[in-house]
Order: C-alpha cells, then sequence, then structure tokens
C-alpha cells in the first residue's frame, strides 16, 4: 500500500499572511489538525497544526483568573489578531511523495514526531497523510482489526 492509496487528496491549504485566526477558525469548522500553507505559486512553505496554535491561544479561562491575569489576557488577545500564519508556522515541512510505501511514511511520521506529511508530486501538493490515516490504513489489514477501522472512515 502506498501513501496514494489513502491520502486526502486536494488537501485545505491556508496563505502565509492569513490571520491566525483564520487558521484557527478553518481547523475547527473543518475539523482537521493540519493545514499546510502555501505561496502564491502553490508551493508548500509551511504547514500549521493545532499544536502550533495552541501554543499561541490560550482557551478562554478568563473567569477562573485574577484581575491582573485577565489584563494581561486581554493583552495577549490584542497581540494575536495581529499575528500572520506565518508566524507560527513550521517552515519548510518534511514531506512525502505519493509512491513511497505506506510503511515508509508511517515509520518517517514516527521518527520525526510529527502527525502529518504533505504529499507533493511534481512540486505541487496533491495531498496530505496524517498519523490517524496510517494507523487506519495499518489496522485494516490486521484481520482482528479490519471492522473497527473501516467504521472510522
Amino acid at each position: 500500500m502506498d501513501v496514494r492509496d489513502i491520502m486526502s487528496r486536494n488537501p485545505i491549504t491556508i496563505e502565509p499572511d492569513a490571520p491566525v485566526g483564520t487558521a484557527i477558525a478553518v481547523m475547527v469548522e473543518r475539523k482537521i489538525r493540519h493545514l499546510p500553507v502555501v505561496d502564491e505559486r502553490g508551493a508548500v512553505i509551511g504547514i500549521i497544526t493545532d499544536r502550533d496554535l495552541r501554543s499561541v491561544a490560550l482557551a478562554p479561562a478568563e473567569p477562573y483568573l485574577s484581575a491582573a491575569a485577565r489584563r494581561r489576557l486581554r493583552g495577549i488577545g490584542a497581540a494575536l489578531e495581529n499575528l500572520r500564519v506565518k508566524d507560527v508556522m513550521t517552515s519548510n515541512p518534511i514531506t512525502t511523495r505519493p509512491d513511497m510505501a505506506l510503511t515508509q511514511a508511517a515509520a518517517l511520521m514516527l521518527e520525526q514526531h510529527i502527525g502529518s506529511l504533505p504529499v507533493i508530486d511534481n512540486g505541487k501538493l496533491v495531498g496530505i497523510i496524517t498519523d490517524r490515516d496510517a494507523v487506519k490504513a495499518l489496522a485494516i489489514q490486521v484481520p482482528a482489526l479490519k471492522y473497527a477501522a473501516e467504521s472510522l472512515w
């Protein structure tokens, strides 16, 4: 089984100058955790993940904070409005090809401690594979797990 067999084709992308708030909204609305960042030519220049966003945004904890902490939080919120995707993305992400074996892609994600690989063919983004995709595809190969894995798709 190759990456092309399980990748999500035509993934949702975002531009580097988009506001971080837009990235958050897209990821929440589409229920995705990885968003490739593309330049004006469509080349992948980065990736922004839910982990990247959590590192710059705080959950609404205001009711539980002291008055001083609430003032600091409002200041952070104002700063986030000016933050762009390019400020928080991982530049030059590790990528893969559609013809890479799924086992190799899974091993690469494991070795590099990453949750997704943009799939590039002839310099163009053609898909994305996530750790979840890899686990589901590998689980389907194990008869005892096949039913459970198929119900996730």
